[in-house]
């Protein structure tokens, strides 16, 4: 198995936010960190960016010049995976994609995930999942109607009041992780039978805007470090 890590240099919520120093070193580096302690082949870290190329250059990692077309804002990661395995003399059998915005992503999710779809033969692929909180579920959804009122958002009698009646939903953690077979990748970077991997909501966070930042850097001063 190889891990592809895409990150381009430009980011419209934070300036350079991939190299951004989050509690004394720069983003990418929690990634990195976590795919050269797990037990991938090889990473390859795709980048338009001579900033993000030089700082993962010094690591033991494969660096994959990305073109212009596929360094766009709007570029998806497809064809980016795609890219930065084309080159390759032997294909694996598997390709993890870890976007390096996950900070709490570590080696041992990289690892678990990994031996689980490879136990499950059926998956066509993985992709990392927390819970949705029970307030945030459909049965809990409201709207405000045109005279300003409060309506349920699904057509019910009554909203579901107690937390340990209400029905349980996933959803994907701000792709964390993304594991597929190799041979899928000409259509989807995830999709067919999809295997979920569940991650809790601090291991799920995803560093999208200057608030997150904060907060990450918070829970690493105050928990982890």
């Amino acid at each position: 198995m190889i891990a592809v890590i895409p990150a381009r240099g430009g980011s419209k919520g934070v300036h350079k936010k991939n190299i951004r120093i989050l509690d004394g070193k720069p983003l990418i580096l929690y990634t990195i960190e976590a795919a050269l302690n797990s037990n991938v082949d090889e990473i390859y870290v795709s980048t338009d960016d001579n900033e993000i190329a030089e700082i993962a250059g010094d690591y033991d990692v494969n660096i994959v010049k990305r073109p212009e077309e596929l360094s766009k804002d709007n570029s998806p990661t497809l064809p980016v995976i795609q890219h930065a395995i084309s080159k390759l003399e032997r294909l694996p059998e598997y390709v993890i994609t870890l976007q390096p915005t996950s900070p709490f992503r570590t080696s041992v999710h990289i690892n678990d995930a990994s031996t689980l779809i490879r136990k499950n033969i059926k998956a066509d692929s993985l992709v990392s999942v927390t819970r949705v909180p029970h307030n945030m579920i459909p049965e809990s959804i409201m709207n405000i109607n045109s005279e300003g009122y409060l309506i349920n958002y699904l057509d019910q009698e009554a909203p579901i009041l107690r937390r340990q009646k209400k029905p349980v939903y996933y959803a994907r953690n701000g792709a964390a992780i993304y594991i597929t077979k190799t041979d899928k990748l000409n259509h989807y970077v995830y999709g067919g039978i999809v295997l979920p991997y569940i991650m809790n909501f601090m291991e799920s966070m995803d560093i999208d805007e200057e608030e997150d930042f904060i907060l990450a850097e918070k829970i690493m001063q105050t928990i982890i470090n």
